[in-house]
């Protein structure tokens, strides 16, 4: 008798979760389209069950499962927003797969080395090709790093946002997503690297190398100045990283 029951119960979850599929895919496809419009809200529960002939539970399952792939932004208390999905959301949904990568023995390396090597790159494409809007951003990008030096809040924030420029110029959206990634997988880290207005001045003179090797049209010096500057600030962080995690 109780395996009966259990069998049931089996079969019972099995078609939800068939069902739950098949309102997923529907709406991920409503989302994706547009017809269900970026950054407004997803209709009510009720209406969704009526419009899907499904049960509560499985509206609700649907929900979830789009919300962790970044395709519905959810708050308590508030109705669900749809999220049109782009590049940053592609990487929202890794995110906590990559998180989980962090913690096995080379993690931390191998992705901070991948940084290394994308913005060997970009400060080598930058010099062969920013353009006078480019130059202007990051010339004020580094000028908001020096008068944050004796603040080392704020100069961590202008130092990401120097980096960030980097990743923008290109014009390609996928970097500027990349960008985002390494900023949200590493700065729990970053945030707990000892600073000071000594340490700020000598980042941010890496930073001006960086810069004058771009505007001087140089990319051997740009790239260097860039590795230089990556290898030195590896040294200060990884400190406070496990050892299983290097």
């Amino acid at each position: 008798m109780n395996e009966t029951i259990q069998e049931t119960r089996d079969i019972a979850t099995a078609q939800s979760g068939r069902a739950a599929d098949i309102v997923i895919a529907k709406l991920e496809e409503l989302i994706v389209s547009g017809a269900l419009e970026n950054n407004a809200p997803l209709p009510a529960e009720r209406n969704l069950m009526e419009q899907f002939n499904a049960s509560r539970t499985v509206i609700r399952e649907a929900i979830a499962t789009l919300s962790s792939r970044g395709l519905i932004e959810s708050k308590p208390r508030y109705r669900p927003i749809v999220k049109k999905p782009d590049y940053a959301t592609a990487l929202t949904a890794v995110g906590g797969i990559v998180r989980h990568l962090l913690g096995e023995r080379g993690g931390v390396k191998n992705l901070y080395d991948s940084r290394v090597f994308i913005e060997r790159a970009l400060v080598r494409d930058a010099a062969l090709s920013a353009q006078k809007e480019d130059i202007t951003l990051l010339r004020e990008a580094l000028a908001a790093n020096e008068r944050a030096i004796n603040n080392s809040d704020a100069f961590y924030a202008t130092d990401t946002a120097f980096h960030g420029v980097l990743y923008r110029i290109p014009k390609n959206p996928i970097f500027p997503a990349i960008h985002e990634g390494y900023k949200s997988w590493l700065a729990p880290h970053w945030e707990k690297m000892l600073r000071s207005p000594e340490r700020n001045l000598v980042n941010y003179k890496s930073h001006e190398a960086i810069f004058n090797g771009i505007v001087e049209r140089d990319p051997d010096a740009a790239e260097e100045a860039l590795v230089n500057h990556l290898k030195a600030a590896w040294e200060y962080v990884r400190v406070t990283f496990d050892t299983e995690q290097l």
